[in-house]
């Protein structure tokens, strides 16, 4: 399979978004938009370029 950019961070968007969403309705939403989103979001472009890396790595020769 061959994703672009979009295609590949739309997931991680909607996963990110979804899961604030939710979360707000179990904790208190200043908690939840200046400690765990930050949070998500540098886990996930953390976690979306060490996957990339290795997905290069793997498609390599």
């Amino acid at each position: 399979m061959d994703f672009d950019f979009a295609t590949a961070v739309a997931p991680l968007v909607v996963i990110v978004a979804v899961a604030t969403v939710a979360l707000t309705f179990m904790m208190g939403r200043s908690t939840v938009f200046m400690m765990v989103l930050p949070s998500m979001i540098v886990f996930s472009v953390v976690a979306f370029f060490f996957g990339m890396k290795h997905g290069e790595f793997r498609a390599s020769p």
